[in-house]
């Protein structure tokens, strides 16, 4: 396989999986979701679609890039993509317990894991392709935010 194939193979697969946590998501954001007190640093809702499609593309690129260098870095490329994959699985994880099971507490643990495995993908990473660890820090900084974010909407509706 070839650079480019497998970087379009990761983004493609980012995508996909991106594309079915949605589904989850689709139907909470019209009946459940508005019903919830959220706060004033809330984005509107058409905002998400095209970050988490920016996101997993760069994601996606960014282990491309890694995978490219399993004939020289074998065993941290091996690595470095098993923690890419637990991250992209709690990434879904994460929409199904916030939107799936309404249960944004949850949720919010979960998000704690999730930004802890992102950032050591980001460090092994950035380990074996300075480029593609460049590329997972507007994740960071989502999630991040995003943390913030769910933790805020957990603290509103508590009651």
């Amino acid at each position: 396989m070839n650079n480019v194939t497998r970087i379009l193979s990761i983004v493609v697969g980012c995508l996909v999986i991106g594309y079915f946590s949605g589904i989850v998501t689709r139907s909470a954001i019209t009946d459940w979701y508005p019903t919830l007190i959220k706060p004033s640093f809330n984005p509107p809702n058409w905002i998400f679609a095209p970050v988490w499609s920016a996101l997993y593309i760069m994601m996606g690129v960014a282990a491309g890039l890694v995978w490219n260098k399993i004939e020289f870095q074998k065993e941290a490329v091996k690595k470095a993509l098993i923690f890419f994959a637990i991250q992209l699985g709690l990434n879904a994880l994460w929409s199904y317990l916030f939107f799936g099971l309404h249960n944004p507490m949850l949720a919010g643990l979960e998000i704690i894991v999730l930004w802890l495995m992102i950032y050591e993908t980001y460090v092994q990473f950035s380990k074996i392709n300075k480029i593609a660890g460049y590329l997972f820090l507007p994740y960071i900084a989502w999630v991040s935010f995003a943390a913030v974010l769910n933790a805020s909407i957990w603290w509103l509706n508590k009651g």
